[in-house]
């Protein structure tokens, strides 16, 4: 098959970024895949070294009418042209402009959900009213979401992937040397976190979970790895004030955007994802992987990945006492630790990024059977 992608982002910020990369890496020999980029970014260099046709399209933004209808109109132009078997908008922004162009292209349309849609949500409502051959959704509980949106589109989920090798504590050095490597507290628990600062991943949770922890571990630290959101600027600037209010300025570290989170994961005794209601969650698959113990957010996709108890604990969204309470009961118990993170291990290898570019071009191809 011959698939154009659309992505709307062309600078790696969280999991939508590395998912498309993952496919293009783990999918080249199952299709013939091009980028179209709606901005430039280090991103389309990313694509192309992995084998991707890449074209950059900048699309402004979407306020500015004119620039989207021209935009929409040169991507039509493209697929006439070049007769793909579809087009994917790479989450739902994308889709406002690949839906319409296929429209014009008579070329199949289908987009990546890679959210928990709402129908109480504008976009979410208005995005599924563009016509579509299919959806594809990234856990099964975005996909039950996306069904109760009208009008009805066929959906199809494909959970993600990540590289196992990569996440293979072997072949990363140990936490002693990390943490010395990293400039980390060499000693006293570490607590560790990955993703984007929007309020939705609860960093703030994790910080005001800190003091209770405290008392327990005195020398314990937090790190909190991630970078600023364009959406939520003010974000971190609320953040630091937290730490600061709370006393924590030496206890919570603010490590900012990293490309080599593995290392990060390693260094730490506990990992946390504190998101509220998650799409899926590669960060919660990526320190399973590392072998780590994890708490996740209790409600959305990490309930299709972990077994409470087994392989992984839960936390309510915004109640830091009961995320306390759980990398406490890590702490306190360094055997159940191990367990959970033996557990967790041999559960994350289910979630390759062969298993997943294999199940994504399946269910392209049975949105396009019908």
């Amino acid at each position: 098959m011959r698939i154009l992608i659309v992505m709307p982002l062309a600078e790696q910020r969280g999991g939508a970024e590395m998912m498309l990369l993952n496919l293009l890496e783990a999918g080249k020999t199952l299709a013939e895949w091009e980028v179209c980029f709606l901005e430039d970014g280090h991103m389309v260099y990313d694509a192309s070294r992995l084998g991707a046709s890449v074209w950059v399209l900048p699309s402004g933004h979407l306020r500015q009418l004119a620039r989207y209808c021209g935009t929409v109109w040169r991507l039509a132009v493209h697929l006439r042209r070049s007769r793909y078997d579809c087009v994917i908008g790479w989450m739902g922004k994308a889709h406002i402009y690949s839906g319409p162009a296929a429209i014009l292209a008579h070329t199949p349309a289908l987009w990546y959900q890679l959210g928990v849609p709402s129908k109480n949500n504008f976009w979410d409502r208005n995005i599924t009213r563009i016509p579509a051959t299919g959806v594809i959704a990234v856990s099964e509980k975005a996909a039950e979401e996306q069904q109760k949106l009208r009008p009805y589109r066929r959906t199809y989920t494909v959970v993600p992937g990540t590289d196992i090798s990569r996440f293979d504590p072997a072949k990363i050095e140990p936490s002693p040397v990390l943490r010395a490597k990293l400039g980390l507290p060499a000693k006293g628990a570490l607590i560790g976190m990955v993703g984007r600062m929007q309020r939705w991943k609860g960093m703030h949770t994790l910080i005001e979970a800190m003091p209770i922890i405290l008392r327990s571990y005195p020398e314990a630290h937090a790190v909190i790895v991630g970078g600023e959101h364009a959406l939520e600027p003010d974000y971190p600037a609320y953040l630091r004030q937290r730490i600061e209010a709370l006393g924590l300025q030496n206890r919570v570290i603010l490590a900012g955007f990293q490309k080599n989170v593995e290392q990060w994961m390693q260094a730490c005794d506990v990992v946390v994802h504190a998101s509220d209601n998650e799409p899926f969650g590669i960060v919660v698959i990526e320190a399973m992987a590392l072998g780590k113990p994890v708490v996740a957010g209790a409600e959305g996709g990490p309930r299709e990945i972990i077994t409470e108890g087994v392989d992984g604990l839960f936390a309510p969204f915004g109640q830091p006492e009961a995320l306390a309470q759980a990398v406490l009961r890590y702490l306190q118990n360094p055997e159940f630790a191990r367990q959970v993170g033996e557990a967790a291990r041999r559960r994350a290898q289910e979630f390759s990024i062969q298993r997943y570019a294999q199940r994504f071009v399946e269910a392209v191809q049975t949105l396009l059977s019908v």
